[in-house]
């Protein structure tokens, strides 16, 4: 080919002055709205969302719809009348249930009773966890694993009648254990020194298998080489239990540790009401136990009264829970939300 008859590729023209390049991104399309997304998820994994649906339903039933009866609290609340149809009252029962004679007593009493608890059972769990995971015949720790656990699954009035019959002035097997050594019968039921003892340690008994399968869990996670890297630099199997299998546990001990604080003013209602009576009132005597009389068991029920008392209750324990989430995310990294 000659040079005469060669074609020359005319040059691209340059764009007018002001011109812009399309935009790449138009032409791909734009991206779907957060609610069309959402659609296109729900279409394919609608057998998810349909298991879903029942516990939505029944939280909103059974957890959310009951909050429109707080209302109560701040009327003259009237069977007859209904919600709506009685008198407003405003603060009028807070300032009187804060302002009675017994409130100092019940926030003592319960207060005490939770936090007496929280420090003797929440580290249980933790160093039977640790304990059982250090240990190498298997068969040996899922025995002990059953027999911590099992306990968990009886019922509560179960165990209160247990505590009665176990501490019977008379026929009590721990009252004849004290008698071979000289102490006389005691009525631990009716001594309101003891009430706390029994309810926390019967508690422990109760839950500290079952709350251990969370550590437990979280143990599994822990990589295998870390210890085998630490018993070749020497390490004991305590500084191992310290250094490697604790830290793993930490976070999830936090967040159980920050839902205690929030339920500091609830304590366990049906067991306290069991194991109460006339004699023990000085330290049984809890809020839950007084919403409960004053509310439905007494002659004439106090509505209004009781739901100002539980949502008092109910208020405290949002604000510890929100301070307890904000104190453990600034000072142990860890977190609720």
């Amino acid at each position: 080919m000659t040079a005469s008859t060669q074609t020359r590729v005319p040059a691209a023209a340059k764009p007018p002055a002001g011109h812009r390049a399309p935009d790449r991104r138009k032409a791909r399309g734009k991206p779907a709205k957060p609610s069309v997304r959402l659609g296109i998820r729900m279409r394919r994994n609608w057998q998810l969302y349909a298991m879903l649906a029942l516990p939505l339903v029944w939280l909103a039933i059974f957890a959310y719809w009951p909050m429109y009866g707080v209302i109560i609290a701040f009327k003259d609340y009237n069977v007859v009348s209904g919600i709506w149809g009685s008198p407003w009252a405003g603060f009028k029962y807070f300032d009187r249930f804060i302002e009675s004679y017994q409130f100092w007593k019940l926030i003592k009493n319960t207060v005490f009773l939770h936090v007496y608890e929280l420090v003797a059972t929440f580290p249980l769990p933790i160093v039977l966890a640790l304990c059982l995971n250090t240990v190498r015949r298997k068969w040996f720790s899922r025995s002990a694993q059953l027999i911590t656990y099992a306990p968990h699954f009886i019922s509560t009035v179960v165990v209160v009648g247990l505590i009665v019959v176990l501490t019977n002035p008379n026929t009590g097997v721990t009252n004849q254990i004290l008698g071979l050594f000289g102490i006389g019968p005691v009525d631990m039921l009716g001594d309101s020194g003891l009430f706390r003892h029994l309810f926390v340690w019967s508690g422990a008994w109760q839950t500290m298998g079952f709350s251990a399968i969370i550590y437990l869990a979280a143990l599994t996670s822990v990589p295998p080489e870390l210890h085998e890297a630490a018993i070749v630099d020497g390490a004991s199997r305590l500084r191992r239990i310290w250094h490697i299998d604790l830290p793993a546990i930490v976070p999830v001990a936090v967040i159980l540790l920050i839902l205690n604080i929030g339920s500091i003013l609830s304590v366990g209602f049906e067991k306290v009401l069991l194991m109460q009576n006339s004699l023990n009132l000085d330290t049984a005597e809890v809020i839950d136990t007084y919403v409960y009389k004053i509310g439905l068991a007494s002659a004439v029920p106090q509505f209004s009264y009781a739901t100002a008392i539980g949502l008092f209750r109910s208020v405290i324990g949002l604000v510890l829970l929100v301070l307890a989430n904000a104190f453990a995310r600034r000072f142990a990294r860890s977190s609720l939300w």
